[in-house]
């Protein structure tokens, strides 16, 4: 298993999708080295727009662009598309539905030294509580790279979530990214760890280390937050009658709320939520916050032993 960082795997995809389409622009708020929209910058430096340190132009001007039969890729940090953004995102490109897609990255607290001011831990709940906005946090470079293409061929509003650091590759080549789908990534009848992003790898060193103790975990992929794929997630409950949801975000308002809302009207199963816990984030490596906000393996199996507790 490699690792590489869902950033770069953006950078390549964009260029190769422009090489395919000429109705893809991208724009970006002066940080395309670091967003990897550079890449599509190179090839294709007439149809690249830096917009600056300004993110409500970026995304006033990625509609306009749109509006004109284009189809807008907007970059920046999740920290700034999310919250420095927000009204031109909810006002000028969700309500009219326009067909922009923003794709952030250096999202959540592996963003590490950065701080807290740079680091997005709400910026699911904002994007998923903007109505007709497709919300996506691809696990890996594979995943990332199908996720491009697919949105790229939808019509409609989309917010994709990217992290800045390597991570690990969990997706053969010959993965097929399903809009609205979610993924088994493991079988398991004991319980289920519904995960998203960087937490997939977790969950399934996670699930590995149960096996070992004859706990068989179920593992989801729910790269799609928004629309979820409330049949998988209920089905699961059924068949494990335990649920666990794993995120690099805020408890509140991200995936562990988007399952508990679906459980509680659909099938309330036990459910424990591992994610941050309603806090801010702090300067530190990746490793040390991933520790310090318990979001490690071996987190998630103590979060499997008390929800298999409640289960009883």
């Amino acid at each position: 298993m490699g690792e590489k960082a869902t950033r770069d795997a953006y950078g390549e995809a964009l260029a190769r999708l422009g090489e395919e389409r000429e109705d893809i622009v991208v724009l970006d708020a002066d940080l395309s080295k670091s967003t990897k929209t550079a890449k599509f910058a190179e090839r294709f430096p007439e149809r690249f727009f830096n917009m600056g340190i300004a993110e409500q132009n970026l995304m006033g001007t990625a509609a306009g662009l749109a509006l004109a039969g284009k189809i807008p890729f907007c970059s920046t940090f999740a920290v700034f598309a999310s919250g420095r953004a927000l009204d031109q995102v909810r006002n000028s490109i969700a309500y009219p539905r326009l067909n922009v897609k923003i794709v952030a990255t250096h999202a959540g607290i592996t963003v590490g030294e950065d701080g807290a001011s740079h680091q997005s831990v709400e910026d699911i709940a904002l994007m998923r509580s903007i109505p007709g906005m497709t919300v996506i946090v691809p696990a890996d470079a594979v995943e990332t790279e199908k996720a491009v293409w697919a949105i790229a061929a939808m019509e409609g509003p989309v917010y994709m979530r990217l992290g800045r650091g390597s991570v690990p590759v969990v997706h053969g080549a010959d993965y097929q990214f399903q809009l609205g789908k979610a993924e088994l990534m493991c079988p398991g009848q004991d319980a289920t760890i519904a995960a998203c992003g960087v937490m997939v790898a977790v969950a399934l060193e996670a699930a590995e280390m149960l096996a070992r103790e004859g706990v068989q975990v179920r593992v989801l992929n729910l790269a799609t937050i928004k629309p979820l794929d409330e049949e998988a997630v209920v089905t699961a409950a059924k068949e494990t009658g335990a649920v666990v949801t794993a995120e690099e975000h805020n408890i509140i308002g991200g995936l562990g709320s988007a399952v508990a809302e679906t459980l509680g009207e659909h099938f309330p199963v036990p459910l424990e939520r591992v994610g941050i816990r309603d806090v801010f984030g702090q300067s530190g490596t990746p490793d040390q916050l991933m520790a310090h906000y318990g979001l490690r393996a071996v987190d998630l199996i103590n979060a499997v032993k008390r929800v298999l507790r409640r289960k009883q």
